[in-house]
């Protein structure tokens, strides 16, 4: 309750500083990205790591309904990342996801602790064989809609946690 006190009688104080950071040429078209408002709201902005991401380390800037923007670079159709390796993934579609399009798990060391399936536009449900053959790799497994993995994928990367994703494309529905 009182970090919400505290964040809403930041605000105005905010909406001010954006005002006067605006000149007048500038209106169309600021000079500088704006501060986030949702940032105001919460604490994160006194421990934002995640503009400082080391060049080694993959990080997912953008999705499009086609592929994703990983460190700059534009990748279409599916991607499977582990740890800061990416790689071409050969599923179009949440029905082509299998045991033996994820069976490089297996030969992988260190394990990661985690999978998060990008299942595309929406969050599928996972047939419980291929949960099995996931658990059965020693990994958990985090099935969420594509943007939400992409997203979940660079917190936990930036955590230095040996994590994996199998994204598809945002645009692929079942």
């Amino acid at each position: 309750m009182a970090t919400r006190f505290q964040a809403t009688a930041r605000l105005p104080y905010l909406m001010r500083t954006l005002r006067r950071a605006q000149s007048p040429a500038s209106t169309c078209q600021p000079q500088k990205p704006l501060p986030s408002l949702r940032r105001a709201f919460s604490l994160y902005d006194q421990i934002n790591l995640i503009n400082q991401v080391p060049e080694d380390q993959l990080f997912f800037q953008r999705y499009t309904d086609s592929g994703f923007t990983v460190n700059g670079v534009e990748y279409e159709g599916s991607l499977l990342c582990v740890g800061n390796l990416i790689l071409s993934w050969s599923p179009k579609k949440f029905s082509d996801v299998s045991a033996d399009s994820l069976s490089i798990f297996q030969i992988i060391k260190p394990v990661p602790e985690i999978l998060i399936l990008g299942c595309g536009r929406h969050v599928e449900f996972v047939d419980p064989e291929l949960r099995s053959f996931v658990r059965s790799t020693g990994m958990k497994l985090e099935a969420v809609d594509s943007r939400n993995a992409a997203s979940t994928y660079n917190i936990l990367n930036e955590e230095g946690r040996i994590v994996a994703a199998a994204l598809l494309p945002c645009g692929v529905t079942s």
